[in-house]
């Protein structure tokens, strides 16, 4: 199952599209050095220039450790002078897991728990409920894991569209401790995983402060959780080899990436 939003373009994207409905007509083809490229009259094509800006609340994209900084520094106290502007970071960019990121996966549907259709607006999830949807679920989150908390905001976007502004459902940062304790390696959500109002007029976004500065967290912001969960109710099964694949971005601090739940 797809985790991810179809990304619009071009609302969410720069587009340019170029298209040749006969390659041989193209400026500069009478010098192409392959004649098959300059004789053929029927082949053509279309290509496109693609710019995007993944962080943010639509796109869902992985954030990597080096996308956060605390009085200027990252994980493990690197310095955020190792992020240029000209090269992007030289430490814990998204490249890091350009291998790939596969481990067990573990959705906690908190808005069938609670026994709603959505987590309102600024409605937070604590320790508790996701004990809760343990107990409920039958699952135990594991050392290694991959956490995915289901609030239902994918529901409310597919029936009313995208919400603007910031004031969103996620993980409250009492999470935070729970998270450390059980030793998880990446956190998703259907949103972009912080409540806001985070309820700490001094720190904005505690989980992605944290989670990435101090935990050393993997992100994945904006999932569309909906067909995992509906698949997970019918399965009676709640945990699932999950992959995450960026694309190779050097020294980039994420990437869009269509995560995959496979039961």
């Amino acid at each position: 199952m797809s985790c991810a939003w179809e990304i619009t373009v071009p609302e969410e994207m720069e587009r340019s599209t170029t298209t040749c409905p006969c390659a041989a007509d193209m400026p500069g083809m009478a010098t192409m050095p392959l004649p098959g490229f300059r004789n053929d009259r029927h082949w053509g094509f279309s290509n496109e220039r693609l710019g995007i800006l993944f962080h943010g609340n639509t796109i869902t994209h992985v954030d990597s450790p080096c996308h956060i900084f605390w009085d200027g520094t990252m994980y493990n106290g690197r310095p955020h002078s190792l992020v240029g502007a000209a090269t992007g970071s030289a430490w814990a960019a998204v490249t890091a897991a350009a291998n790939g990121i596969m481990t067990r996966g573990v959705l906690l549907d908190i808005a069938k728990v609670r026994g709603v259709p959505w987590l309102e607006p600024g409605q937070g999830v604590f320790p508790e409920d996701l004990e809760e949807a343990e107990r409920r679920h039958g699952v135990h989150v594991r050392p290694g894991d991959a956490v995915l908390l289901r609030t239902g905001y994918g529901r409310a976007r597919h029936e009313a569209g995208a919400t603007t502004g910031v004031t969103q459902a996620g993980w409250h940062a009492s999470c935070l401790p729970w998270l450390h304790e059980r030793q998880v390696a990446l956190i998703a959500a259907d949103t972009p995983q912080d409540v806001q109002p985070s309820g700490y007029e001094d720190l904005a976004m505690p989980v992605h402060t944290v989670g990435l500065v101090a935990m050393g967290l993997w992100l994945v912001d904006n999932c569309d959780l909906e067909a995992c969960a509906v698949t997970a109710a019918e399965l009676g099964q709640w945990d699932f080899q999950f992959a995450v694949a960026p694309v190779r971005f050097a020294g980039t601090s994420g990437s869009p990436v269509n995560p995959i739940a496979m039961f």
